[in-house]
Parts: structure tokens; C-alpha cells; sequence
């Protein structure tokens, strides 16, 4: 099941921009509340079975995509008469403070369970994910809390060169993060990445359901990545450091 894409539920380019917009300005940054039960988060479903499970880029991919498409979402935004959407107090409560995400892996009826929950589900080459609208992890639907975080990778794939005029995020392959860690930092990078785009080239890659290719920079490809956003060329994700990596560890980079 695979959600359509904010340009294609609406015509209407003025409130297309004004949800790009938000992104464009980047995140609040709003201090942690004192009750960790209060910390908002954006869950993010990972479908891996247990027989067959998909390749790990392909995984990564749905679940990039699946973030930035719910960030642009007409439900986060406005209508024309200026009527909020179900996700908009929810949404705007999360960029307006640090942005969190927390990876769960599911198959069976766990997975279907996950699709009832409010969220958007994309399919890239047989491998699916589910970014779920944000809430404060106190409040999270029991039919996703009871998800695995952890336990469960998958093993780094070669998918080849990616496609060409496809937008790629690009992890420190040094990092060796698990699969629900990489999925957080793929779907920072891919709300990055359409908030520095411009108007213009952000719908164009609404245009093509948000479709990118994950894929890990060697030392050599990672040295020039970090060159180019040096010289604000690409966007960088750079971890908080809670789970798995340093404080200031930059994780996924994407060019522009």
C-alpha cells in the first residue's frame, strides 16, 4: 500500500509551498521536556519478515521517502479555507522541537496492525515502511510500542549505481549503524534535503513520490561528500549521539 504523494492529493500550489515552507525553515530545536514520556518522536515501521526480508538499501529508501512524504503531507498543512489537517498539531509540535525517530521492525499481522495506525506506507523494489505521524513516546499507539526496536538487521547490500537524477543519501559506511538507526538518519536526511531545495525542484521530486536511493560512501566518495557541503553543495545529517554514535557524528549526507 503506497500512499499518493502531497502533489498529487492537491492542486493547489499555494498550500503545497506554504507545508514546503516548513520544512524550508528548518526545526525549533525546543529544549526536551523534563518527562521523557513527553519527548515527541516520528515512529517509523520497518516491514522485515522473517522468510524473504528485503535488502537493506531498499529499506532505507521506503523509509526516506516515506518521512519526507508525510512531512508534506495535506494533512499537516492547511486547506483553502485555512482549516488545519489531522496531523497539524501533531506535526508542528514535533519540528518545532528536536527531531527524533525511533525505528520498529514488524511482519504479520504486526505490519498490518501498523497500517491502521495514522501514517504513510511506501514500497521501493519489494521492501516496505511506514513513517507515522509524531507523538510523545508516552502516548504511543500500543499497537506500535510493542514493536522491536532492535534485534533484528539486515546485512549491507550492493544495489549498484543509483539511478541516474535520483536524489541519494549517502551513509558513513564507517558507522556500521543498524538497520533502525540508518532508517532514522536516512529520513533526517531526506526532510533536509527537500527543505533546501527550492520550490521548484522540491515539487519535481514530489512529482516522483519522493523516490532516492540509499547508499554507502566508502572513505574516498565520503571525503568528497563532506567537501561538498563545506561548500553548500549537500546537506548533512548530524546525530545527537543518544543511541549507537557520537554526539555531532555526521551520518548521511545528500547532495543538492
Amino acid at each position: 500500500m503506497t500512499e499518493p504523494c502531497a502533489a498529487a492529493i492537491t492542486g493547489d500550489a499555494a498550500l503545497w509551498e506554504a507545508r514546503h515552507a516548513i520544512l524550508a525553515a528548518g526545526y525549533g530545536g525546543r529544549p526536551d521536556p523534563e518527562d521523557p514520556a513527553l519527548v515527541l518522536a516520528m515512529p517509523i515501521v520497518l516491514h522485515i519478515p522473517k522468510s524473504n526480508p528485503p535488502a537493506r538499501s531498499a529499506v532505507l529508501a521506503a523509509a526516506a521517502t516515506a518521512s519526507v512524504a508525510l512531512c508534506l503531507d495535506p494533512r499537516v498543512g492547511v486547506d483553502a479555507d485555512g482549516q488545519p489537517g489531522p496531523w497539524r498539531s501533531d506535526y508542528l509540535a514535533w519540528v518545532g522541537s528536536r527531531i527524533r525517530k525511533v525505528s520498529r521492525r514488524a511482519r504479520g499481522a504486526q505490519w498490518r496492525a501498523a497500517q491502521e495506525v495514522d501514517g504513510i506506507t511506501v514500497e521501493v523494489d519489494g521492501a516496505e515502511a511506514r513513517a507515522l505521524v509524531p507523538v510523545a513516546v508516552g502516548a504511543l499507539d500500543p499497537r506500535i510500542k510493542k514493536l522491536q526496536i532492535g534485534g533484528t538487521d539486515l546485512e549491507h547490500d550492493d544495489p549498484g549505481p543509483p539511478p541516474g537524477g535520483t536524489p541519494v543519501l549517502w551513509i558513513d559506511s564507517t558507522l556500521d549503524m543498524t538497520v533502525g538507526k540508518a532508517a532514522a538518519q536516512v529520513g533526517h536526511a531526506s526532510m533536509l534535503l527537500a527543505g533546501a531545495m527550492s520550490v521548484e525542484a522540491a515539487k519535481h521530486w514530489a512529482d516522483t513520490g519522493y523516490r532516492c536511493a540509499v547508499r554507502d560512501a566508502d572513505a574516498v566518495r565520503w571525503t568528497a561528500l563532506r567537501e561538498l557541503e563545506s561548500a553548500g553543495h549537500a546537506v548533512a545529517v548530524r546525530d545527537a549521539g543518544f543511541t549507537e554514535v557520537a554526539p555531532g557524528s555526521v551520518t548521511v549526507i545528500a547532495a543538492l
